[in-house]
């Protein structure tokens, strides 16, 4: 679908840019005008991993203005095979750090705002207005249907990725203009019946094939050249390299863009998905009360060895999150007490969880905030 600009040129380039973006200017499609409506844009990536990285690192090279980085994981060295825009000395670093760095080194035109937060309902709608597009690259259905229910509340185009094994999807969702998310996906999938990557594995080399189609759309879409994929979706076979363009429609009676005056954000998007609930959620007071009790329960580290050495919770014992996917952490687990996990922030650990579920285990939950929020309140509370 062919849209107008989305965003209206900034001020003239400078010296440098003109010289930096040279490739840029020749092309009649972006010329001056084009490279000056990039200047000017604001556009947020949600997810500074598999996806962000290429995506972040093309925008940055293309001039984007103001680039923003939602993430609150920390760099493991799981993520250096496909997560680009990380290295080696970024373990153990946060990630829009490490993220925020690479852009600034990238191109010292673009101003990178870090938002070192978990994207939940009580701050999704204020990140998300003072940008023009909102970049998908989250690998889980909750984030992704409040990001989308957030763009339809905004009227903020999200340009979504979606990657798999050797698979990967990509398409815009704009509810002024076309289809959401919801309008193609109007209920999650059961639970446990798609793998995250961490379960299923991914091709590094897919999420940049994936990520540069979300760069280039986004692209497209500030400064209004070509046929964007409002109303496409474009699937990737890696394996066979192939790609198909297929059409996708807006529903009538879709929950969310159907009357977008009325939207609003669910209550809780992860009851919604069929995840992890508020009671697999334990607080730190919760935990240190429960550790000073007589209660008889298994206190797991699913982080990484180095992680354990520098810092770890007393009475816990040490399986790595890789362990869980592969069986080896369901037969050191007992059935028959409690479980509670923790990692560094509560993102693996939330990922360990559901693996235990889905092999059958029952009586499980996870730290918040990880061993940081230990160690906020609690260690040194």
């Amino acid at each position: 679908m062919n849209i107008a600009p989305l965003v209206p040129p900034g001020p003239e380039l400078s010296a440098g840019e003109i010289r930096r973006y040279a490739r840029h200017l020749v092309m009649p499609e972006i010329g001056t005008i084009g490279q000056r409506r990039l200047s000017a844009a604001r556009v947020l990536c949600v997810g500074a991993g598999g996806l962000g990285s290429p995506v972040l690192m093309y925008l940055a090279a293309a001039g984007v203005g103001t680039l923003g980085i939602v993430d609150f994981d920390v760099v493991d060295e799981s993520n250096l095979a496909r997560q680009v825009i990380h290295g080696q000395s970024d373990i153990g670093r946060k990630k829009v750090e490490s993220a925020a760095a690479k852009v600034a080194e990238i191109n010292p035109f673009v101003n990178v705002v870090a938002h070192d937060v978990r994207l939940d309902r009580e701050n999704v709608l204020e990140l998300f207005e003072g940008y023009d597009i909102i970049v998908d690259g989250t690998d889980n259905f909750a984030t992704r249907y409040m990001i989308n229910d957030a763009c339809v509340i905004l009227n903020k185009p999200c340009v979504w990725g979606s990657i798999y094994r050797f698979d990967g999807q990509a398409s815009v969702f704009w509810a002024e203009h076309g289809p959401c998310y919801r309008c193609v996906h109007p209920m999650p999938p059961p639970e446990g019946l798609v793998p995250n990557c961490a379960e299923g594995g991914v091709l590094g080399a897919l999420c940049a094939s994936i990520g540069s189609i979300q760069a280039t759309e986004t692209i497209k879409l500030i400064t209004g050249v070509g046929s964007t994929l409002v109303g496409s979706m474009v699937i990737y076979d890696g394996l066979e390299s192939s790609f198909d363009k297929i059409t996708i429609r807006k529903d009538s009676a879709c929950s969310a863009c159907a009357d977008p005056a009325s939207t609003k954000l669910l209550e809780d998007y992860e009851a919604f998905c069929g995840t992890l609930s508020f009671s697999s959620e334990m607080t730190a007071a919760q935990l240190a009360a429960r550790l000073l009790s007589a209660e008889k329960f298994q206190l797991i580290d699913v982080r990484e060895l180095y992680e354990w050495d520098e810092s770890h919770i007393e009475g816990a014992v040490l399986i790595p999150q890789d362990e869980f996917y592969d069986g080896r952490a369901q037969e050191k687990i007992s059935r028959d007490l409690p479980i509670v996990l923790y990692c560094h922030l509560g993102v693996r650990s939330a990922h360990a969880l559901s693996a235990l579920r889905q092999s059958g285990f029952e009586n499980v939950s996870h730290l918040l905030g990880g061993i940081v929020s230990w160690d906020e309140h609690v260690r040194n509370g």
